[in-house]
Order: structure tokens, then C-alpha cells, then sequence
């Protein structure tokens, strides 16, 4: 008989797979032409910035915008490092088989290359999952680890449980075995991520990394109680709530917005994501409007949060989603 993953399919997770079912199809009406550029780019950001701060990484998104635009940042070595490993997964996000634990190896060896001298291969020593308290989980055996994700990545590829379910209790399950010696939260969160988003790409503008962050300390009690349970119908709950929470975020603070622009807006909006320095001037010549009326817009931008300046004549714009 094959692996299945022990949880409950409770009239809480049932409801709130229709409640993200009926708010992703809120999003799916907004204009992805203007918007899903500005999205993804956004969500990259709080994403990366979210999966890292969980870990502990002291990099903010000003740090992680200026690492994706290729530029010299200022940190501790390991967490240039590690960002520069997340930065570098993320962009594989529509390229990877979800099914395919070789993918998951291959994947962990982009994440961890730059710290970890067997990236992309399972632990050998057995390990303890620390907390507050001290350790609050004694990992499966390494000699297990091998038939114990195949089993998972067996269910993964057969099962007909909706994605929703089946990212969440992959994720709970990950943890569980934690398989690598390091990196295991991180790897764990982006697989989520990518099962959600082979169901249905609007997964690649919505940051539940960065809403899971904000609910850190529910996250990893919900881990443990789920331990203590033996099954993950608690955390598949949270999961959801999380997933749920993050589309509301997306569609009320960004898409909302940006689908209520008018074609001027959207055209400057471009233009700065193209060059986030290109002057008021520049911007009447592509636009094709007066630079007072530039100005105009630009203020009404900054104003709806759309839209932020760094530093002062020298400084540069940045898209923001609040």
C-alpha cells in the first residue's frame, strides 16, 4: 500500500479552498498586461525577503531589491549568500517538475551552494529541530530519508487531493523528515510555492512567504503541534489561512490599484520599472504629456502607495504595493 499522508479534510479546510478558489478568480479579472509585470516583480521581493527573515536573515527589501538588480550590497558574507541563493531558486519557479524529486535535490543545490559543501543531497547525520524550549523534534533517522521521500514524492505524483491540500500537507510532511542539513524551512516554503503555482500561475504575484513571516511565531507552533498530533490537518489550516490572506493583500493593496490607472499611469509605472532614475523629463517625451502633468501623476502615484522616492534629485523610484 502506498504512502499517504495522515490529516482530516475538515469543513474549515473545505471552506476556505472556496473562499481562495472565489478570490483567485478576483484576481484573474484584473488587466495582466498592466499589472502582472508590477506584481511578480513585487512579490519577488517580499517573498525572498519573507523566506530569509524567517531564518533569521537580517536583509531587508531595499537589501534584496538592490541584490536582484545586481548590485554591490553591504551584510554579513553567509546572508549575501544565502539571498543570492533564494534570488537565484525563485527565477527557476516555472521551469521546475514539482513530481520530480530530483528537481528537489538539484533545486536545494541552487539554494545552498554558496554555504553548504554537499548542497543538493540529503543529510547523513541525524539532527534535532530546536525551539524555544530546546528541541522540539528529533528528525527521522538519515538512513530512513531516502525511501521516506520517495514515498512522499509517490503520493505527490499520484494523488488526486486538490493542490491546495496537497501543497500544504507536502509542506508539513517536508518538515517533518527534514531532509537536508540545513535549509529545509526555506525549501520547504518555495515547494509549497511551486506546487500552488503549477495549479494556477497567479501563485507567481502572490508572496505567502512574506504573510507566513508576519505569522512566524504560529508558524513553527502549529509545526510542533501537528508533531505532537502525528498529522497535519492543523497546519493545512494555517497554510490555507495564509494563502487566503496573502491573495486579499494582493488584490486589495496592489491590483485593485493598479487596475484603476489610467493609460498615462500605466505607461509611467512601465517606464520606471524599466529605468527606476529616468527623469520627469524623459518620462513627458515617451508619454507624450506635458512634464507638469508628469509631475501630476507622479504625485498622485506616490499618494495611492504605488509609487516612492528614494533619496532626492539623485536618488530613484520605487514601485511599492502599499
Amino acid at each position: 500500500m502506498s504512502y499517504q499522508p495522515p490529516f482530516t479534510i475538515t469543513t474549515k479546510i473545505i471552506d476556505l479552498i472556496s473562499q481562495i478558489s472565489l478570490h483567485v478568480g478576483k484576481l484573474e479579472a484584473i488587466d495582466s498586461k498592466t499589472t502582472l509585470p508590477l506584481l511578480r516583480k513585487i512579490n519577488q521581493i517580499r517573498t525572498i525577503t519573507g523566506t530569509l527573515q524567517i531564518e533569521g536573515s537580517t536583509l531587508d527589501e531595499e537589501k534584496i531589491t538592490a541584490l536582484i538588480e545586481g548590485k554591490r550590497v553591504l551584510g554579513k558574507v553567509d546572508e549575501i549568500a544565502e539571498a543570492n541563493g533564494a534570488i537565484a531558486l525563485y527565477k527557476q519557479l516555472g521551469d521546475l517538475d514539482y513530481k520530480d524529486e530530483r528537481e528537489l535535490l538539484k533545486s536545494h543545490k541552487i539554494l545552498m551552494d554558496g554555504l553548504l559543501k554537499k548542497a543538493g543531497t540529503y543529510r547523513t547525520t541525524n539532527v534535532g529541530v530546536g525551539g524555544r524550549d530546546g528541541v522540539v523534534h528529533v528528525a527521522p533517522p538519515s538512513g530512513q530519508i531516502p525511501e521516506l521521500m520517495g514515498d512522499l514524492f509517490h503520493w505527490l505524483g499520484t494523488t488526486d487531493a486538490h493542490p491546495l491540500i496537497v501543497s500544504s500537507a507536502f509542506h508539513y510532511e517536508f518538515e517533518f523528515i527534514h531532509p537536508f542539513i540545513d535549509g529545509n524551512g526555506r525549501m520547504g516554503r518555495f515547494w509549497q510555492s511551486l506546487i500552488l503555482y503549477n495549479w494556477n500561475n497567479y501563485f507567481s504575484v502572490i508572496p505567502i512567504e512574506s504573510i507566513i513571516r508576519d505569522k512566524q511565531q504560529e508558524y513553527y507552533k502549529v509545526l510542533e503541534e501537528c508533531g505532537s498530533n502525528g498529522e497535519s490537518t492543523l497546519f493545512i489550516e494555517f497554510a490555507l489561512e495564509s494563502i487566503l490572506e496573502a491573495i486579499d493583500k494582493v488584490g486589495n493593496k496592489v491590483g485593485n490599484k493598479v487596475g484603476n490607472l489610467t493609460e498615462n499611469q500605466q505607461m509611467i509605472l512601465k517606464q520606471i520599472q524599466a529605468n527606476n532614475k529616468i527623469s520627469a523629463s524623459k518620462l513627458s517625451g515617451i508619454v507624450g504629456i506635458s512634464k507638469r502633468k508628469i509631475e501630476e501623476n507622479l504625485a498622485k502615484l506616490k499618494e495611492q502607495g504605488i509609487l516612492e522616492r528614494i533619496g532626492g534629485t539623485r536618488g530613484y523610484w520605487q514601485v511599492m504595493d502599499r
